[in-house]
């Protein structure tokens, strides 16, 4: 669900694989997953959009090897040395795919490391544009994700979609953190501490905005569950 707080094992067992790399092109023939953030000290350069409805996502770095140089001088590879596509390579062509017509946009699903220990479920995107563009250092892939409610199918990576679901967003990590530190880590009805959520007040379909921490609580699941789409 959009907008709970998971661990890292969790995302792990919900996805059934091990997320060691940030980007995982269709795992297990299903949707693509790639791991985000916005911190400080995050080593890619991801960005959020238009309140929350677009994420522009970096590429990452060919791998630290012995005797060659710092990473994050050399452009981000398409190709490994081997000739094997890297994941940079296969989201890019996933990408240009659809940007060319020839198939629909593939579901990717996101999570968002808030802080050390806490991470964030920001629910499916579609993959829609990618690009190369100089960082001042080398050259970085940039991909753009929509936010969208729901998919056709979330078990199969998408080849083609006959109807696009609307469009979503996603609460700016800003506004998680002073939630998270307001409400003392714990749903504000019962306390609990596990299986939490950020909900929206009002929620957004009702005209309630995401940029607000004031619009913005934890709920348990039990809590979250029961309030539905209601305006308390």
């Amino acid at each position: 669900m959009r907008g709970s707080i998971i661990a890292y094992i969790e995302m792990c067992q919900k996805e059934g694989v091990s997320l060691q790399r940030g980007m995982n092109f269709r795992l297990k023939g299903r949707h693509s997953v790639i791991l985000m953030s916005v911190r400080p000290n995050a080593p890619y350069r991801d960005e959020v959009l238009e309140d929350g409805a677009v994420l522009i996502y970096e590429g990452h770095d060919a791998p630290k090897r012995k005797n060659y140089p710092d990473p994050k001088f050399i452009d981000q590879p398409e190709t490994s040395p081997n000739g094997s596509i890297t994941e940079n390579g296969k989201f890019h062509r996933a990408a240009q795919g659809y940007k060319d017509g020839v198939k629909g946009p593939d579901i990717v699903r996101v999570y968002e490391k808030i802080k050390t220990g806490i991470w964030s479920d920001n629910g499916f995107f579609h993959l829609v544009d990618s690009w190369v563009e100089h960082d001042g250092k080398r050259k970085v892939f940039k991909f753009k994700l929509l936010a969208v409610d729901g998919v056709v199918d979330e078990q199969l990576a998408e080849d083609s979609i006959d109807k696009i679901p609307e469009r979503s967003r996603i609460i700016p990590t800003s506004v998680k953190l002073e939630v998270w530190a307001r409400d003392n880590g714990r749903c504000v009805l019962c306390g609990a501490e596990v299986e939490l959520h950020f909900d929206h007040i009002v929620p957004y379909s009702k005209g309630g905005t995401s940029l607000k921490a004031d619009n913005v609580q934890l709920l348990c699941a039990r809590h979250n569950l029961s309030k539905s789409d209601k305006i308390q």
